[in-house]
């Protein structure tokens, strides 16, 4: 385990963007039969999900999410030097989509920019990206943005996938401050089986592969452009190596779950939580939950629990336990103090940047 400890910096705002279209999982009933959503349901716990509309990217979310943050805090735009995208989906190959989002949102010369490719562990890799280079430089604050519009790389006809994943951006902005708890993450990664969550072409290593769908091993109609996931393999993992990082994690600290007030977990589905639970005993009343119905976000299931969850209440401090994990495989745990006025309700929105669509001559 990669551990770290960040001092004198803090969580100074939370914010979370959604489309406005929500999406019921039983309205695939048709397409794959009442039988196998109904067993979907019971066994993810997704009901609805979020899609944007064919124009709005996952930056377009994360941007809506970062206005509305400096909208409800007194955060000035001049003080961020950092700025990181994370996302699976960018608006484009080049450049990194952190420099749209640094002209869009009128940040200065004086920050610098980079796009983060991750997914589920997203949130916490950024996280500790970004307090790195803000506890060893003179920037006083810095701004995660992670947005995903995951079923925009998925096949429709894949019923594994299809109705897990919903689409959300995020912005949290991390500020110095003379005194504040610190903030403790550990972190993971397994190249091996990098296989086993992937979007075999659309970027260079496979040219020219054809984009017809095709009938896979499994029975699903998928192209190599479209996201596949051994579930398996991946069911396997977050039920074995996930609760592990948090037994190390926890053992450094010499922390129980009773320490936590919060825990804000990777909405992966259901059936996963549950076991995380077991095995690490938390009660599962005490994770909050989201993906019921918003599914499963990506890099964006951590902020999106606590606005979710938070959003809308007023007062109080909460010791958070957060967690990620996902492709690469890659996972994650952090401990840190959640400020919850600093928590802002979720914001729902078509926009997109109209200017990004614009034929470049």
């Amino acid at each position: 385990m990669l551990f770290s400890e960040f001092k004198n910096i803090k969580i100074a705002g939370v914010s979370v963007a959604v489309p406005t279209q929500k999406l019921a999982v039983a309205s695939y009933n048709e397409m794959f039969g009442e039988d196998v959503v109904s067993k979907f349901t019971e066994m993810t716990g997704v009901k609805s999900v979020c899609r944007s509309i064919p124009e709005q990217t996952a930056s377009d979310l994360g941007y809506e999410a970062a206005v509305n943050l400096f909208k409800k805090s007194d955060a000035s735009k001049e003080d961020i030097g950092i700025l990181i995208f994370v996302s699976q989906k960018p608006d484009y190959r080049v450049p990194s989509t952190a420099f749209v989002l640094h002209k869009r949102l009128g940040l200065n010369e004086d920050c610098i920019c980079f796009d983060i490719n991750l997914a589920c562990s997203g949130f916490l890799y950024g996280m500790q990206t970004i307090l790195s280079l803000l506890q060893k430089s003179d920037a006083k604050s810095a701004l995660l943005i992670t947005g995903d519009t995951s079923h925009k790389t998925l096949s429709p006809y894949d019923r594994t996938m299809i109705m897990l994943f919903g689409d959300s951006g995020s912005a949290t902005l991390f500020e110095k401050a003379a005194t504040t708890d610190s903030i403790y993450i550990g972190l993971r990664t397994d190249g091996t089986r990098f296989k086993s969550i992937i979007t075999p072409s659309g970027a260079y290593r496979n040219i020219g592969a054809p984009t017809e769908r095709v009938e896979w091993s499994d029975g699903i109609l998928r192209s190599d452009y479209d996201t596949h996931m051994k579930g398996m393999d991946v069911f396997g993992f977050s039920i074995t190596d996930v609760p592990l990082l948090f037994k190390d994690f926890l053992e450094v600290l010499q922390t129980t779950p009773e320490s936590y007030d919060c825990f804000a977990l990777h909405q992966a589905n259901m059936y996963i939580l549950k076991q995380i639970s077991r095995k690490i005993k938390i009660p599962m009343d005490r994770i909050s939950i989201s993906l019921d119905r918003f599914g499963n976000n990506s890099s964006n299931s951590i902020p999106l629990v606590l606005s979710d969850n938070f959003g809308n209440q007023e007062n109080g401090k909460m010791r958070t336990l957060m967690s990620g994990f996902g492709a690469g495989l890659s996972w994650a745990v952090a401990d840190a103090v959640v400020d919850i006025k600093n928590v802002y309700p979720l914001i729902e929105t078509d926009a997109f940047y109209t200017e990004g669509q614009s034929v470049f001559k």
